[in-house]
Order: C-alpha cells, then sequence, then structure tokens
C-alpha cells in the first residue's frame, strides 16, 4: 500500500473529494433547478475568439459554432446533469474515477471557452485526486464495490477458459 492510500491520510482526500462533488452538485443543482441554457455562453465563447489575442482557440470556437450551437438543446440537457451527477459520484465515493475524468473534462472545456472563475481550481483538485487513485476512494462505495467487481470479473473469465479448455 503506498503512503497516500493509508487509511488514516485517506481522510483528508475523502474531505477534498467531498469538497470538490459539492462544488460539482451546488453548479449542477442550480442550472437544474433555475434552468439552464447555454446559447449565451457558447455566444460568448464564439465571441472571444476574435482579436489579436483570443481568450478562445479559433478551432474551438469552429467546434462551438458549428457543432455545440446547433445542438445546444443536448448540451442544456448533458451540463447540468453531467454536472449534478458528477457531484453525487465525488460525495458518494461512487464511479469516483469516471467522475473525476468527467468533471476534469468538463473544466477543460469550459477553459478552453475562455471561462476562468474556479475551472483551475477545480481541474487540479481533480487531477491530484485521480492519481491518488485509491486513496482517493478508500472512504466511499467504490472501496468495496471495485472488489466485488474485479472478483466478479475476473470469476467469469477464469469460467469462460475452463470451458474453452473442456471443449
Amino acid at each position: 500500500m503506498k503512503w497516500w492510500e493509508n487509511e488514516k491520510i485517506s481522510v483528508a482526500w475523502t474531505v477534498v473529494r467531498i469538497w470538490l462533488g459539492m462544488k460539482w452538485l451546488e453548479a449542477g443543482w442550480h442550472k437544474v433547478n433555475d434552468g439552464f441554457d447555454a446559447s449565451g455562453f457558447l455566444q460568448g465563447a464564439i465571441a472571444k475568439a476574435t482579436g489579436e489575442h483570443p481568450a478562445v482557440q479559433n478551432w474551438y470556437a469552429a467546434f462551438l459554432k458549428g457543432f455545440a450551437l446547433p445542438n445546444v438543446e443536448l448540451f442544456n440537457l448533458m451540463i447540468p446533469w453531467g454536472e449534478m451527477l458528477v457531484g453525487i459520484g465525488l460525495i458518494a465515493g461512487l464511479m469516483t474515477i469516471p467522475a473525476l475524468i468527467a468533471g476534469a473534462f468538463m473544466n477543460l472545456n469550459f477553459l478552453m471557452a475562455g471561462t476562468v472563475s474556479t475551472n483551475p481550481i477545480l481541474l487540479t483538485v481533480a487531477f491530484v485526486l485521480l492519481f491518488l487513485g485509491r486513496g482517493a476512494y478508500y472512504w466511499g462505495a467504490d472501496h468495496w464495490i471495485i472488489p466485488i467487481l474485479r472478483r466478479n470479473l475476473y470469476r467469469k473469465k477464469d469460467d469462460h477458459h475452463k470451458k474453452a479448455l473442456i471443449v
């Protein structure tokens, strides 16, 4: 066991993980309950792709203009519920690694769209927790669920291998 996966040290990582989850849950909660329309945000990001020192790269603005804006209804659904699911996953320590990856991906996209705000902090915390691996979810649902999944997956592989040998 690595030092950062230690039972006692993992308490600190759990506090950080739950804090990050609360940030995501809060952001998603407001969007779900107050209504969310990404079209103004997308148009603002596209406008930031002009000038001598654009905040948004031309290729990303082209993606926003050519794909995101025409499909804004899909983004209006995916962003708030994605934020909610990331928050719930991180708070519960359930599917922690996929939740961290999804959250980091959203932070990266918000940054590429020219929005700084808390995104660099949240992205950095997500990367730190990703590098911790098991230490990030030692105190969470994954601590118990992942070993069960591994046992069941390996048992199915072994059963399949044994059947292949018999035939």
